[in-house]
């Protein structure tokens, strides 16, 4: 893998990783209601539920990749249409003036992780989303399979060290995600990177 476009993949994540999702919201909710005790397990839950979403979308999906140079275009047209899709999407989403959803304090922390786990793992737009992005940063001279491997190895990291900085931000988190300034500037800009993403995959040149 071109160390450029794993560059590529690295700035794209970040930026992806800080607009706030369903994990996001459960971590900064967890980390209000139950104080910094219940950091370790809901960054452990965050970095284990990704690593079974990112399985479970690579399972099949390097073998299909590696196949033919018709199933590797395939997936990116395919994947570069559902990343527009998610963009204009976002871009036109409104602004919610609503405070941030408190859910039910679970009574140990084993049940905490376990929330937290599910709500991470068990996302099916979550592992959607990991099929249509990662193939946008492989390159067909090289061999597949590893590079899914080191792209998903390079997410699970950066996931977890965000959710581990929102932890422990939660408060200003909170406070900062119940602007509606905020709200839309999160918007903008991730459907701005996801809008750019999809465009860059349908129009890229594709080997012969």
């Amino acid at each position: 893998m071109p160390f450029e476009l794993w560059l590529a993949f690295v700035a794209a994540s970040a930026v992806l990783l800080i607009i706030p999702g369903p994990t996001i919201l459960t971590v900064i909710s967890y980390s209000m209601s139950h104080g910094r005790r219940a950091n370790v397990p809901l960054v452990a839950a965050v970095a284990l539920g990704d690593s079974t979403a990112l399985v479970v979308s690579l399972l099949g999906l390097g073998t299909l990749l590696a196949a033919s140079a018709f199933w590797f275009n395939a997936v990116q047209w395919v994947g570069g249409l559902y990343l527009l899709y998610l963009g204009i999407k976002l871009l036109r989403a409104g602004v919610s003036s609503a405070e941030i959803a408190t859910p039910e304090a679970p009574a140990s922390r084993w049940r905490l992780f376990a929330n937290t786990y599910l709500v991470t793992a068990l996302n099916p737009k979550g592992i959607v989303f990991f099929v249509a992005f990662l193939p946008q940063f492989i390159s067909q001279k090289a061999e597949v399979a590893p590079q899914m491997w080191v792209l998903a190895l390079t997410f699970v990291a950066m996931a977890t060290l965000n959710a581990t900085l929102y932890a422990v931000f939660a408060g200003s988190a909170r406070r900062l995600l119940s602007s509606p300034r905020a709200q839309r500037r999160f918007n903008l800009g991730g459907g701005a990177l996801l809008s750019a993403a999809g465009l860059w995959a349908l129009m890229a040149r594709r080997p012969a």
